[in-house]
């Protein structure tokens, strides 16, 4: 694991320019999301009540009302359309550019640069398959849970007892999610490399544990460092809390790419 890391941060060095396209496409992403979801919560928020005498029952009468909005009118069903396209269009983007990524990972001891343009022209389309094959795979509990966790919050509308009921749930997903999507980005790393995608799965196995090392230890790192970004945002407010978020973007990006050059090569190692 320790040489994949290390062969895998040489392999991100050599893809500094696709490090900032990405770093640009997520501040881009993150910055539309954000101006979504602030025009949706700013109008409920500009009638949170001032503190005055009757403070605890303004704010219960805004509690009552903000429910009231969420379940009773078409607010909440309309935002998770919005939402839903917008993660169907994230996800027709995100296979493409990972084409493009993958190929030119399997390339990156060639001298002749990057190759990402050329990996999406020439793979683009079975990494596509491969990845909305396994969002489906994953997300398929959605389909029971969704519906669950719903009637469940409709029965007791507490958010905390809420919660601890659905949390167990929420980590049984998460680790279903983890052990589909592993198999699955190998056989992309196969389909970017024109070998056959079973052959990527069966080498996920082989490589399990160093590849389970690798895609929680540096994602760890991430978000400690997000934490104490977050952290020092508390104390230092202004303009330099702004920059220091945007800043931290690109370390996020960097972690991202990282990751997934080493992963890549945990993937050639098995194949050498």
């Amino acid at each position: 694991m320790n040489d994949a890391i290390r062969q895998g941060w040489e392999t991100t060095k050599r893809h500094k320019y696709v490090l900032v396209a990405l770093f640009l496409y997520r501040l881009l992403w993150g910055f539309f999301l954000y101006r979504f979801i602030d025009a949706i919560v700013a109008p409920i928020l500009t009638r949170y009540p001032d503190q005055h005498p009757i403070g605890e029952a303004a704010k219960q009468l805004f509690a009552i009302e903000a429910q009231f909005r969420l379940l009773k009118t078409d607010l909440a069903d309309r935002t998770l359309l919005m939402l839903g396209a917008m993660l169907l269009l994230r996800m027709l983007i995100t296979p493409v550019l990972n084409s493009g990524l993958y190929y030119s990972f399997a390339h990156a001891d060639d001298q002749s640069g990057t190759q990402v343009l050329q990996g999406i022209r020439r793979s683009w389309k079975k990494v596509s398959l491969l990845y909305g094959a396994e969002k489906l795979i994953a997300l398929a509990p959605a389909i029971w849970l969704v519906p669950f966790g719903r009637s469940a919050y409709l029965e007791v509308p507490n958010a905390t007892s809420w919660l601890g009921q659905m949390l167990p749930y929420a980590a049984g997903w998460a680790i279903w999610m983890l052990a589909v999507h592993l198999p699955f980005l190998f056989m992309q790393f196969s389909a970017a490399a024109g070998d056959r995608p079973w052959q990527g799965a069966l080498r996920s196995i082989r490589r399990m544990l160093p590849l389970l090392g690798v895609t929680i230890l540096l994602p760890l790192l991430s978000l400690l460092g997000s934490a104490a970004v977050s952290g020092a945002t508390l104390i230092w407010t202004g303009l330099l809390a702004i920059a220091l978020n945007q800043a931290y973007h690109f370390v996020r990006s960097t972690i991202a790419l990282w990751t997934a050059a080493c992963q890549h090569r945990l993937w050639q190692r098995d194949e050498a």
